[in-house]
């Protein structure tokens, strides 16, 4: 079975990179998530990437801010993909780790989504998995078709009960 490895620089990222472990989760696609640093503990963090591989690590997902190195030293070490989450930032609102993921020099790739994406970055990693795997791929179709009937029951109830109702509904 496919494994994810999730990756986050510092524990306040925690809160963003939750939302990839709950997709993982439900998507029934095993995970292991971890604080690492590449700066601040390089030999754990090269000795996490360097075996990754041989715990049965398929795809990881690096969220990062500020300087934004984890995802793009990950894709460096870890033969398989990786994606990269920008983290948003209090200086720079997140557009500087968004630069410093998609900048990556050519050889190196790094998959990137939206800033404070991570659900998005699980859903990548969960189509990665179904390009070999027809059971995920049918739990994503699934995903999808559940998404869309979330759609439609919202606005059929705004049909219902017009703008004013909804906006009263949503507060209570």
């Amino acid at each position: 079975m496919a494994k994810v490895g999730i990756l986050m620089g510092s524990d306040s990222d925690l809160e963003i990179m939750s939302a990839a472990a709950k997709v993982l989760e439900e998507l029934n696609i095993e995970y292991e998530m971890t604080i690492i640093s590449a700066h601040r503990m390089p030999d754990i963090f090269f000795d996490y990437t360097k075996t990754a591989l041989d715990r049965g690590i398929t795809c990881i997902i690096a969220g990062a801010g500020g300087a934004a190195h984890l995802p793009g030293m990950a894709a460096a070490m870890f033969p398989l993909p990786v994606i990269g989450v920008p983290i948003m930032t209090k200086s720079l609102g997140g557009v500087d780790s968004l630069y410093s993921i998609v900048q990556m020099p050519s050889g190196i790739p790094v998959a990137t989504v939206a800033i404070n994406g991570a659900k998005n970055a699980a859903l990548l990693a969960a189509k990665i998995i179904a390009t070999n795997d027809k059971e995920m791929l049918k739990k994503l179709q699934t995903y999808a078709e559940n998404m869309k009937n979330e759609v439609v029951v919202k606005a059929d109830k705004l049909d219902k009960l017009g703008y004013q109702g909804y906006i009263e509904q949503m507060k209570k």
